[in-house]
């Protein structure tokens, strides 16, 4: 399907998504109407982290000085206070890249994570760099819920430590967090994942989207996925679940390490717009979306996009 228009970012803040939900507002006693204010969760999304834990070296001509660890707990603290709570997701391949993860198999990663206030996360194909058993022997360390729901992990150790998704009330709303994963055959040696059976994202996809927005009564659902921006060819991508899915809002992507300037609008299988972003790698930036929605029916009227780009010096 073609892709729709990048919407640049002043148009992006006033774009509607949805309008519907109105004649249950007009229902509503004009008083309590009136008192009624419209309610904004904040959503903060990371990828493709690879254990960069301090900033690139001052030598590096293209990257010296950007990201690390400490600049992204200091930004989200800050946004943390002015937006209060909030969600914080990632979407996989937070092990592999640099010394830290070859000295401590990931413990100092989940740690700082975990001290960041993230929520939830889904899996990434270098997170199964030190094997299955590398992957449990951290998951102690992480105070945050994992959800892959692509993967069958029914004949692995990994059995019902990762969900499929999580339902998670923020600022009196319901919101629906499931993750998918890349296939791991050619990517993973094989025994390093024994035992995972991959499963069609898209088709899985529908299926827990249409129970986090029908029966469980999600008022937005995300999906965290490690499958990749796009590709030339018609490997699953998630262009591709964006256009080929129903009931999903936001998929948050990784993978391909897309730097997207701003989220970009897709339509789905019955014309409603996805949302999808990508923020590159190795914690270089951090995104923010914010969703506004219509008090009582809890409808997404608007949303605010913001890309912050993570330097030793604080963000002003």
């Amino acid at each position: 399907m073609e892709e729709l228009q990048k919407i640049k970012r002043k148009d992006f803040i006033k774009q509607t998504l949805y309008l519907v939900g109105f004649g249950a507002l007009a229902n509503s006693p004009v008083r309590v109407l009136a008192q009624a204010k419209p309610k904004t969760l904040c959503v903060l999304h990371t990828n493709d982290w690879h254990s960069r834990i301090e900033p690139f070296p001052l030598a590096d001509k293209n990257l010296g000085g950007q990201g690390g660890a400490a600049v992204r707990a200091t930004l989200i603290n800050r946004i943390r206070q002015e937006e209060g709570e909030l969600l914080l997701l990632d979407a996989g391949d937070i092990f592999q890249g640099t010394p830290y993860f070859n000295f401590y198999g990931g413990e100092l990663e989940y740690k700082l994570m975990s001290e960041m206030g993230y929520d939830c996360v889904t899996l990434g194909n270098h997170d199964f760099d030190n094997g299955i058993d590398g992957l449990i022997k951290q998951m102690p360390h992480a105070k945050f819920d994992f959800v892959n729901a692509n993967y069958d992990f029914s004949k692995t150790l990994l059995k019902q430590k990762i969900q499929p998704y999580k339902i998670y009330r923020k600022k009196g709303l319901k919101i629906g967090v499931f993750g998918l994963g890349i296939e791991l055959n050619g990517l993973v040696p094989e025994n390093l994942c024994k035992g995972i059976i991959y499963n069609d994202p898209i088709k899985v996809a529908n299926s827990i989207a249409e129970e986090l927005k029908f029966k469980k009564k999600c008022d937005l659902v995300i999906c965290l996925s490690h499958l990749g921006y796009k590709y030339k060819d018609n490997k699953v991508s998630d262009e591709l679940l964006a256009t080929q899915t129903k009931n999903i809002d936001l998929i948050l992507g990784g993978h391909t390490h897309t730097f997207l300037p701003e989220p970009i609008f897709y339509e789905n299988l019955i014309h409603q717009k996805v949302i999808v972003n990508q923020v590159g790698w190795a914690g270089l930036q951090l995104g923010k979306l914010n969703f506004t929605f219509e008090p009582f029916v809890n409808t997404v009227t608007q949303v605010n996009s913001q890309l912050f780009s993570l330097t030793n010096i604080q963000n002003g």
